[in-house]
């Protein structure tokens, strides 16, 4: 038998990446920002609609919000395993905006400057994708949190997008516009209803309320996601033959959601309700084909879902470059 011998270059090159070895997977899937900006929207189309999702930028909260219901450390053990962060989660803000016959469809309105110093990038993103601000002709609001409606309003507390159409869920406007709502919510809830009934009563919007199934431009409507807000709602699009569902915070994470959809976050109203609703939605995506679009989810956030046992997964689109 031949004994091989390493030689001194040898074991140099092996201490050189032992360190690399001996960090912990979490520790290397660990990717930075770049030094410039990435592009903020991306364009695909489905039958015969238009689709670009443009960032309003993106956020972070601890995890310890997430799946509050799951036994202990099991949401930081599943994070750790898909190589994110155990500590801080990172949330893209993914604004759906459909272009379909006459229609141009805005799905949310961001934050604005009233939230994160990071969020509030949608119009300057929308401009810079080519996309004229007075062009739109619909905004739908999936519902009331900070990061969905408050930058409804300019710096003059008037409509961003004035000559637009507006719809919101006749349950969601319900429940923030109720009598007093600011004093019969948790002290830690009142900045959110305030927000809520401001955003909601801002200058030159009318709305129009919608209910389950109902069509806010031709192939575009409506459907009840109840859970997350006590009238939270998502935008379907049907062209083609093809269809795709906005999800709004029905679905917020594109990892645990589908692996635990069981699983439920601090900040859901009804519990109950969020995972009957993401249920739902879920089964109804793996069944029919129907492409999801995650507000929080990777941007550009679309893809389809397949089942997996008892829960499910979710495969990001193919993108394609034009040929």
């Amino acid at each position: 038998m031949t004994l091989i011998r390493p030689t001194r270059r040898d074991l140099l090159k092996l201490a050189a990446v032992a360190p690399a070895f001996a960090l912990p997977a979490a520790a290397r899937a660990q990717l930075g920002a770049p030094a410039a900006a990435n592009p903020a929207h991306f364009r695909f189309t489905l039958g015969e609609a238009q689709v670009t999702v443009i960032s309003d930028g993106f956020f972070t909260q601890p995890v310890d919000g997430l799946g509050v219901n799951a036994g202990e450390g099991a949401v930081v053990d599943f994070l750790k395993a898909h190589y994110l962060n155990s500590e801080q989660n990172y949330a893209h803000t993914n604004h759906v905006f459909v272009e379909l016959g006459d229609a141009k469809v805005l799905v949310d309105v961001g934050s604005g400057s009233r939230f994160f110093s990071t969020t509030g990038r949608l119009v300057a993103n929308m401009e810079a994708a080519g996309i004229d601000p007075s062009s739109i002709t619909h905004v739908f609001i999936t519902h009331a949190h900070p990061d969905h409606i408050w930058g409804i309003r300019d710096d003059f507390d008037e409509a961003i997008f004035p000559d637009a159409a507006y719809f919101i869920g006749e349950a969601e406007h319900a429940y923030w516009m109720q009598d007093d709502l600011a004093n019969k919510v948790a002290p830690e809830d009142q900045q959110f209803v305030v927000g809520a009934v401001n955003s909601i009563n801002v200058d030159g919007v009318e709305w129009n309320f919608v209910t389950d199934g109902d069509e806010i431009a031709p192939g575009i409507s409506v459907m009840n996601s109840f859970g997350h807000t006590a009238g939270h709602m998502s935008l379907r699009v049907e062209s083609g033959g093809k269809q795709l569902i906005a999800t709004g915070d029905a679905l917020s994470h594109g990892w645990l959601n589908f692996a635990h959809p069981e699983w439920y976050n601090g900040i859901d109203a009804d519990p109950e309700a969020t995972v009957a609703s993401r249920k739902a939605m879920l089964d109804m995506a793996a069944a029919d084909g129907i492409a999801l679009l995650g507000y929080h989810f990777p941007f550009p956030g679309a893809g389809h879902v397949v089942r997996d046992g008892e829960a499910y997964r979710f495969i990001p689109a193919l993108w394609q470059f034009r040929g």
